[in-house]
């Protein structure tokens, strides 16, 4: 285990015990390395880890602000790693969509089914408001239909799937941009997306889950099928697998 692991692992055992909390301070460089008996680099190479995983937040001085705190911010650091991994290709478009679709549906029925007031669905129905503005340039539209899809996955109240879903923003906003040349009528497409976005926020706003779970998976497949992207899994993928074995069931 290297030098810095050891802090790593000592901080996670603290944070789990209740011996730090959320607002708290590390100890010292000098306390910890002396704790741990390591090096003052190793664990200043801890606390950097720790702070682009959004663990800690740290400010230089003496003052009551300096120091490393705790804090919690896993979209940022969640979201520079999607990043990085889709721009090696190792994360496929096609199982992003995927995972879209889990979350996605999930997150629809879920909240169709938390009988939501107004003030909770504000920010979903501001955002298709915004959308609803015709001089909007695709990448402008695309921008707010994604931060459309992850504000309706924060309202089925799971704070882990919100943060997933914030960090596949980028991605989301990337490869759907990317396939507009494809689309043999934009404008058409933006209209269709419009319809298909208020039917969704309708039906969660009516409690209808699995009317919402169903327009949500529509909509994703829906836009990439219009947009002739690869199919989904690279080899037919499980959705249309499961939809082979669903009609072979049906012949049987």
């Amino acid at each position: 285990m290297k030098n810095y692991e050891l802090v790593l692992h000592q901080v996670e055992a603290d944070l789990a015990a209740g011996r730090l909390r959320i607002g708290g301070r590390l100890p010292g460089e000098r306390v910890l390395a002396e704790q741990l008996g390591i090096s003052r680099p190793s664990v200043r190479e801890a606390v950097r880890v720790l702070e682009a995983m959004g663990v800690v937040r740290t400010a230089t001085g003496s003052g009551p602000e300096a120091g490393a705190v705790i804090v919690a911010e896993p979209v940022s650091p969640l979201t520079a790693v999607l990043r990085l991994h889709l721009a090696t290709n190792h994360l496929p478009m096609a199982d992003v969509v995927q995972t879209r679709l889990l979350l996605e549906s999930w997150s629809a029925r879920e909240a169709a089914e938390r009988d939501l007031g107004a003030g909770e669905l504000k920010v979903a129905a501001e955002l298709l408001d915004r959308m609803d503005d015709a001089g909007l340039s695709p990448e402008e539209f695309h921008l707010l239909d994604a931060e459309f899809h992850v504000a309706l996955s924060g309202l089925a109240g799971n704070v882990l799937i919100a943060a997933v879903m914030a960090s596949l923003r980028s991605a989301i906003h990337g490869y759907v941009l990317a396939a507009v040349p494809n689309l043999l009528d934009w404008e058409a497409t933006a209209m269709g997306l419009r319809a298909e976005h208020r039917a969704i926020l309708a039906a969660v706003r009516g409690g209808e889950a699995e009317r919402a779970a169903d327009l949500v998976t529509a909509h994703i497949r829906g836009f990439y099928q219009a947009a002739q992207l690869a199919p989904f899994g690279g080899e037919g993928g499980a959705a249309e697998a499961d939809d082979d074995r669903r009609a072979d069931d049906q012949v049987e």
